[in-house]
Parts: structure tokens; C-alpha cells; sequence
């Protein structure tokens, strides 16, 4: 039987609850979800939107991301709930740190992804997401990242222009009518950064909402991540 992959369809993988230990002694929630057969080619760590506005690792596209890229793809997903936010898979120990204790969360995650041996880490932030990719993302040793709706209101021109030296590829994907950074203004801010791939979105929101925004927004990540499996099909047997 063939379906149509959209909406909430969960294809197969290997999904596994876990727990990242922080430096500061918090215990975050999250999963793992790896393709069922054989190594993945590449790993994600998601990194959520803003956990006092309702942002979690649930967060559509990211729950869309686990449940289709390690079988579309070949790509491990890595996703878990920042210090303080909960989901259904539980709630991740502290308080909001406002990009900054985050920092930690960040650290654990890709601590987590190099013990397990998982390859060529990328991270990818969404909204509030972004900013604590954007202030802790070049402590670590990571294939590239990739912004989805960035903000840029946590995020200082300083930080901005530390990733105009770095050696990994960064992707900003920018809506065009986000609620806060649209295609000219974000064009202005990462001047700063003149290698920054910046993608505008014609007729994408701050959300990326519905089908069509989301497989834009999968299909952009694959472009980088693993090529050679873009475009992703559109049904699976």
C-alpha cells in the first residue's frame, strides 16, 4: 500500500527515549531516532522554539523531522527539551535561561551525539532556537547549522559576526512574512556574515504551518544535510 506522507505520518525508525546529563547537574528529556537500517549518514540536533511561548520538542517540525528524515533520508534525529520545557515525553530540569544557561543544554546534546559515535553532527535551530545556536554553536565541533525563522532579538552583532570566520556552513531560512525578521531586514543583519546562505521563503511564516511550508522546510534541510536524497518523495510504500 502506498501512502501520502504529510500531516502527522510516521514512518519507520528506530526511536529511543533519553536522558543529556548538563554540566550544571540538570537532567533534560528527549529522543533519538535513527534509521532502522544500517549507520545514518548524518545527525541532527534540533534545538527548539522560545519554551515560555510554548515551544518544545514537539514542536511540529521537529516532530515532523523524527518522524520522516531517518527513513527518507538516512539521517539520525536528535531532539529534547530545553531546561524547563516539557512535552508528553516529560520535563527537562531548571529554569529558562534565556540563551544563555541554554548553552549547557546545547553542550550536553552534542556531548550525547559524540559518545554514541553518531556522524557529521549538524545543528538546526528553530525561532529561540536559533539564538542559542547562534551565541554557543561555534564551541563545538559541528559539519555546519542551519536557522529556521531566526529572530536575531537574543543575538548580538558579535555573535553574528563570529560565524563570518568560521569553517562550517551556516544556512539561515527566513519567511516571508515572519512575525519578526523578514528576507530585507535579515539581509541588512547578516551582513555580518557574507557567507551566510540565506534562503527567503516566498509566502512562509514565522510557523511554517501546513504541508507545503513543511516540506520546503525538510527539503531545505536535506539540500545541506544529506543531498544526495533531495528532493524527498513524496509517498512510501
Amino acid at each position: 500500500m502506498t501512502i501520502e506522507i504529510r500531516g502527522g505520518v510516521e514512518l519507520p525508525a528506530h526511536r529511543e527515549d533519553i536522558e543529556l546529563q548538563t554540566e550544571d547537574g540538570l537532567t533534560l528529556v528527549g529522543e533519538l531516532a535513527t534509521p532502522v537500517s544500517g549507520t545514518p549518514v548524518a545527525t541532527i540536533i534540533f534545538l527548539h522554539p522560545l519554551p515560555t511561548g510554548g515551544g518544545f520538542m514537539d514542536s511540529h517540525i521537529i516532530r515532523k523531522a523524527a518522524a520522516r528524515l531517518p527513513a527518507l533520508a538516512d539521517i539520525a534525529v536528535l531532539r529534547f527539551n530545553f531546561r524547563s520545557a516539557r512535552s508528553p515525553r516529560g520535563i527537562s530540569e531548571g529554569e529558562f535561561g534565556h540563551g544563555i544557561a541554554e548553552g549547557a543544554d546545547l553542550a550536553a546534546a552534542v556531548a550525547f551525539v559524540a559518545a554514541r559515535g553518531l556522524p557529521v553532527p549538524w545543528l538546526i535551530g528553530w525561532s529561540f532556537g536559533t539564538e542559542v545556536l547562534l551565541k554557543h554553536g561555534l564551541q563545538h565541533p559541528i559539519a555546519g547549522a542551519i536557522l529556521l525563522s531566526p529572530p536575531l532579538r537574543r543575538t548580538s552583532d558579535a555573535e553574528l559576526a563570529a560565524w563570518s570566520t568560521a569553517s562550517v556552513p551556516l544556512v539561515a531560512i527566513v519567511p516571508e512574512f515572519d512575525d519578526y525578521l523578514r528576507p530585507p531586514e535579515a539581509r541588512e543583519r547578516f551582513a555580518l556574515v557574507p557567507k551566510v546562505q540565506l534562503v527567503a521563503v516566498e509566502g512562509g511564516k514565522h510557523l511554517w504551518v501546513g504541508e507545503a511550508q513543511t516540506s520546503r522546510v525538510l527539503n531545505e534541510i536535506v539540500a545541506r544535510v544529506n543531498p544526495s536524497a533531495a528532493p524527498l518523495p513524496t509517498t512510501w510504500d
